[in-house]
């Protein structure tokens, strides 16, 4: 039976949020961003590898928030798909071509439990590989150069891409050279995935899975985790039987 690898890119400094330290060490609940994201993956894939990608010079860090057995801290990059590559990198003596490599944003710690299975049950069935994604519910507007309206754009077919985001080892590790080969920039791993000619599967889940990147989504994820109702509704997270009924289309 393969084996689940999961990549966390924890290296970026947070600048948008304003904040005296990155967003991943933002303070929830008295734990960081980042061990809130951990236990949340821990609970789903508790048998899972973990790679975690750190700033070389991360001083605040601390292991105790790290609940995997097997787990290797590895050294981030200038950008997220640096970091995702050293990750990679390091997995190549140890990994299968057909293992499941999952991605994901540690600024998303309010990812559902359900949502994190379903997307490793779908993939296993899909070599092109997936990512958890929400379909578009607000009107969309194209804007110009001036901050005024162009037009208003069809949102039939649009998602909202999240994370976890993957693919089989050897699939991703050849998609992302093809794309540093052909100068594509890289934005998430299914767009790494669609610049090889592949089509990533989209998996339904839930909208509240945020990702803090303001200082008012902090507050909201606070409220998420605490399991506040209002709060799940003001995020837009989908009903059980709107994502049944999504999975099914």
């Amino acid at each position: 039976m393969s084996r689940l690898w999961l990549i966390v890119p924890a290296a970026g400094q947070g600048r948008r949020m304003g904040a005296e330290c990155p967003k991943q060490y933002l303070d929830i609940a008295g734990r960081p961003v980042l061990a809130h994201t951990l236990a949340r993956l821990h609970e789903a894939f508790p048998e899972a590898a973990l790679r975690l990608c750190l700033d070389p010079d991360d001083t605040r860090f601390s292991p105790e928030w790290v609940p995997f057995a097997d787990w290797q801290r590895v050294a981030g990059g200038r950008e997220r798909v640096d970091s995702v590559e050293n990750a990679l990198a390091s997995l190549a003596d140890v990994a299968a071509d057909d293992d499941l490599v999952l991605v994901h944003d540690v600024a998303r710690p309010c990812v559902a439990v359900e949502d994190l299975r379903r997307l490793r049950e779908a993939l296993t069935t899909t070599p092109e590989g997936g990512l958890l994604a929400a379909p578009v519910a607000d009107t969309m507007k194209r804007a110009d150069a001036r901050g005024h309206v162009v037009h208003t754009v069809s949102r039939e077919g649009l998602w909202h891409a999240m994370t976890p985001q993957g693919a089989p080892y050897r699939v991703l590790c050849r998609a992302f050279a093809h794309a540093r080969g052909a100068g594509v920039v890289l934005t998430d791993e299914a767009s790494a995935l669609e610049a090889w000619g592949l089509a990533p599967r989209l998996v339904p889940g839930r909208r509240d899975n945020l990702k803090i990147t303001h200082p008012e989504d902090l507050a909201l994820a606070t409220r998420l985790l605490a399991g506040d109702p209002a709060s799940r509704r003001a995020a837009g997270a989908l009903s059980d039987d709107s994502l049944a009924d999504e999975a099914r289309s």
